[in-house]
C-alpha cells in the first residue's frame, strides 16, 4: 500500500546532490569555529537574511530558545501569539531555561496580532510589580494559523511597536522562504525589520537537520555562547552544513509547487461532506481541516486515515492537519482526496 505522508513537511528526505555534497564535505571543529562547510552556511544565511551574521544550530526549536534566551535576562516577559510555536510546541523552554514569563496576544486566521494589543500589552515602566517587556516573538509562515503570511508592511508595524518601547523583536522563521515565495519577495522584505531570526533547513527545503539563527554580530556571538549551554555545540557538523547549503541552492523556488498542491488539497477537501476547510486561507503548504462532530471523533477518523494510507497530524479538538512537500505530488494529492473521501463517507454512513 502506498502512504501519503502529509504529517510535516520535515519528513521530506534529503536530495541526491544534498547526499553527494555531504559525502565529500570539508569539515573540522565547528566549536572552535573551524569548519569550512559550517563557515559557509552561516554566511551565506546571514547574507540571504540581510544579517550580519548567523550561527547554525541544531533545530527550529533550539533556534527559537537561544534567540530568546539571547535577547532576555531572567524575569523578562516575552510577548507572542495565542497559536505561536515558542508557546505550543517548544516544552516551555523560555521558562524552564530562561526564567521568562509568556505573554500572550490573539493571532488571527494568518497568524498576524493586533499592533494596538500588541501596545496594550507591553508592561510600562515605572512598576515594581511587573516584569520587563523585553522581547517581541512573531512567526512567519504561521504553523497553528494554516501556514498564514505576515507581509513586510505587517512585519513593520509590529516591529515599530516593540521598538517604540525598548523591546527587541525574534522572528521564528521556520518557513520564511515559504512566505518569500508565496508573496514573490526577497526574504530580506520580510526579515528587515525584526533584530533577529530563525529558519529551518530540514522542512519544505529537505535537508536532514539544522536551522540558522541570523542577526547581529553581538547578538549572534550570545547566541552561540547559549547554543553550547543547552548542549548544541556540534564538531565536524559540516556533514550536515553540506546539505543545507544545497538546499539553500537548489530548493527555494521549488517551493511554490508545495503550494500548488496545498491549494488543490484543500479545494478538494472542501468540497467533502463534514470537512471544513477555507481554501482561500491557504497561501502555502499547510492545511488545517476541521471534521464535523456527524464524522466521529477526530482521532477517530484519522486513525481510518492512517489505515487506509493517509497520514496527517492532530493538532487537537476536532481538527487535523496536512501539510505538503517535495514527496508529494499532484496526483498524490488527487490520490489522497479520493482516501479521505471514502473515508467520510463510510464515516458518515457509521454515525446514522
Amino acid at each position: 500500500m502506498k502512504v501519503y505522508d502529509l504529517r510535516s513537511d520535515t519528513v521530506t528526505h534529503p536530495t541526491e546532490e544534498m547526499r553527494a555534497a555531504m559525502a565529500r564535505a570539508e569539515v573540522g571543529d565547528d566549536v572552535m569555529g573551524e569548519d569550512p562547510s559550517v563557515n559557509q552556511l552561516e554566511e551565506m544565511a546571514a547574507q540571504m537574511m540581510g544579517k550580519e551574521a548567523a550561527v547554525l544550530v541544531a533545530s527550529g526549536t533550539m533556534g527559537n530558545l537561544v534567540s530568546i534566551l539571547a535577547q532576555t535576562q531572567r524575569g523578562d516577559e516575552v510577548i507572542a501569539g495565542t497559536e505561536s510555536h515558542v508557546f505550543w510546541n517548544e516544552c516551555g523552554g523560555a521558562s524552564v531555561m530562561g526564567g521568562l514569563q509568556l505573554r500572550q496576544v490573539a493571532n488571527d486566521y494568518r497568524g498576524m496580532m493586533d499592533p494596538d494589543e500588541v501596545d496594550r500589552a507591553i508592561r510600562r515602566p515605572g512598576n515594581i510589580h511587573f516584569p520587563r517587556s523585553s522581547l517581541l516573538c512573531l512567526e512567519n509562515t504561521h504553523n497553528r494559523c494554516s501556514g498564514g503570511i505576515l507581509t513586510p508592511s505587517d512585519t513593520k508595524a509590529l516591529c515599530d511597536v516593540a521598538h517604540a518601547h525598548g523591546m527587541q523583536v525574534h522572528l521564528d522563521g521556520a518557513r520564511i522562504f515559504n512566505a518569500a515565495i508565496a508573496l514573490e519577495v526577497p526574504a530580506t522584505e520580510l526579515t528587515k525589520d525584526v533584530d533577529d531570526l530563525t529558519f529551518c533547513l530540514s522542512k519544505g527545503l529537505s535537508a536532514p537537520a539544522g536551522s540558522l539563527v541570523c542577526g547581529d554580530q553581538d547578538f549572534v556571538d550570545r547566541a552561540r555562547k547559549w547554543r553550547k549551554a543547552v548542549g548544541g555545540g556540534m564538531r565536524q557538523v559540516g556533514v550536515l552544513a553540506a546539505a543545507g547549503i544545497v538546499a539553500l541552492q537548489t530548493c527555494i523556488e521549488r517551493l511554490a509547487d508545495d503550494h500548488a498542491n496545498a491549494r488543490k488539497l484543500a479545494e478538494g477537501l472542501a468540497e467533502i461532506p463534514g470537512l471544513s476547510v477555507e481554501p482561500d486561507n491557504i497561501r502555502t503548504n499547510i492545511v488545517f481541516v476541521e471534521v464535523d462532530p456527524s464524522l466521529g471523533p477526530t482521532p477517530d477518523f484519522i486513525r481510518r486515515m492512517v489505515e487506509e494510507g493517509v497520514r496527517v497530524s492532530y493538532p487537537g479538538e476536532r481538527n487535523f492537519r496536512m501539510v505538503t512537500n517535495r514527496h508529494i505530488t499532484s496526483q498524490d494529492v488527487d490520490e489522497t482526496l479520493g482516501i479521505v473521501s471514502r473515508v467520510a463517507r463510510v464515516a458518515a454512513a457509521a454515525s446514522h
